[in-house]
């Protein structure tokens, strides 16, 4: 793990007693610390802020540099664990959850938002964070040692789960960097189709799987209407909100062929009535909506019929330290295209999130649905 050592601003400076003190205490942290979870204060103004602000406070006082954490994942995972963040709710929380509820975030106008923003950074940039195939999703860790390992089993178990064989057609809504078309078409013999709001990952696809029987299109999810064997979306789920699940069963029920199947890969949260945290929806995934258990059955009642659902969020937090470690042994090759900033932020995003997987915050689930199929499904695993 590496230390945060970044801050321009002179460490431990003198400070009265502050109402974080005690707070962070009942979470076994201490402020100005000497433990790796102990959080750093460099400007003592940034308590007051943390408090204020809550949320996007904590987030943007770190990334100017205010306060550090040399284990940020355990800063997290203790501060979850504890249900520190429900200790200080800001007014403006309220507004966050009735707008979640009353505006469709994730409109046909606003998908493309989050590919623009967060998915086309960079081609490079993602390449040394990820594994070969750029898989942007959770590993599947039961038997792997290393972040390749992991990803190369978590796309087996897709394709076993599917039950995919030569012949199938495959469509995977959100396809990234092509990780499961790819492995689907050269492990298992099928034709695959994918969809993805990013321009960077489109053409990505388009140049090195020009050799495989792969299609991939730029365009929102809702304008499919293709039949196919089997359907798979990993990790877009998050992105499609609370308004829009109904209508995203509707797409996959009016696309699966007689018997088909859909595998639904997601990051999901504890409870219904929440929203997303106010830092990560600013500066890393713009309009973001973690689904519920009961949001999920709830779109796909009389649709599609659940046939398994499988948890492995604490492959989550493994996963997240990987590409950290890997995003910090590749920092030096961006640090003059992205800066300190960026840095900081990318920083917090990775470790805040693996701290929130350990923690058991948030959860990593695939569902496996079907159109009623006959007999239902062999469950793999």
């Amino acid at each position: 793990m590496d230390s945060d050592s970044s801050s321009t601003v002179t460490p431990n400076i003198k400070r009265s007693r502050h109402f974080l003190d005690d707070l962070l205490a009942s979470a076994d942290i201490r402020i100005n610390g000497d433990r790796p979870w102990d959080m750093r204060v460099h400007r003592n103004a940034a308590l007051d802020e943390i408090v204020t602000r809550h949320s996007l406070g904590l987030g943007e006082t770190y990334m100017r540099g205010e306060w550090s954490v040399p284990a940020l994942d355990q800063f997290f995972q203790r501060i979850l664990r504890a249900n520190l963040q429900t200790k200080i709710r800001p007014f403006r929380n309220l507004w966050r959850i009735a707008r979640s509820y009353f505006v469709n975030l994730q409109s046909r106008r606003r998908a493309f938002q989050v590919g623009e923003r967060h998915y086309d950074l960079g081609n490079g940039f993602y390449q040394s964070m990820l594994d070969s195939r750029m898989t942007y999703s959770c590993g599947y860790w039961r038997q792997a040692d290393n972040l390749e390992q992991a990803q190369a089993h978590k796309l087996d178990l897709i394709c076993r789960k599917l039950g995919l064989a030569p012949g199938m057609r495959l469509l995977d809504i959100g396809c990234g960097w092509g990780s499961l078309v790819s492995f689907a078409a050269e492990h298992y013999g099928v034709e695959c189709v994918g969809v993805t709001v990013s321009r960077e990952q489109c053409r990505y696809i388009e140049d090195k799987y020009d050799h495989l029987p792969i299609t991939v299109h730029l365009k929102d999810y809702r304008s499919l209407n293709q039949p196919f064997d089997r359907i798979a979306s990993v990790g877009m789920f998050e992105h499609v909100g609370r308004k829009n699940h109904r209508a995203f069963m509707q797409v996959a029920q009016r696309c699966l062929k007689k018997d088909g199947q859909l595998l639904l890969h997601t990051i999901g949260k504890n409870q219904r009535h929440s929203t997303t945290d106010a830092w990560v929806d600013k500066y890393i995934f713009p309009n973001g909506d973690l689904p519920s258990t009961g949001q999920i059955c709830d779109s796909a009642e009389n649709l599609l019929i659940v046939e398994d659902l499988h948890n492995f969020g604490s492959d989550y937090d493994k996963t997240l330290m990987a590409w950290h470690r890997n995003f910090e042994k590749s920092w030096d090759e961006f640090a003059d295209q992205y800066g300190q900033e960026f840095y900081r932020m990318w920083r917090y995003y990775l470790l805040s999130c693996a701290g929130a997987f350990r923690a058991r915050h948030i959860q990593l689930w695939q569902w496996m649905f079907s159109d009623k199929l006959e007999g239902g499904i062999t469950r793999v695993v």
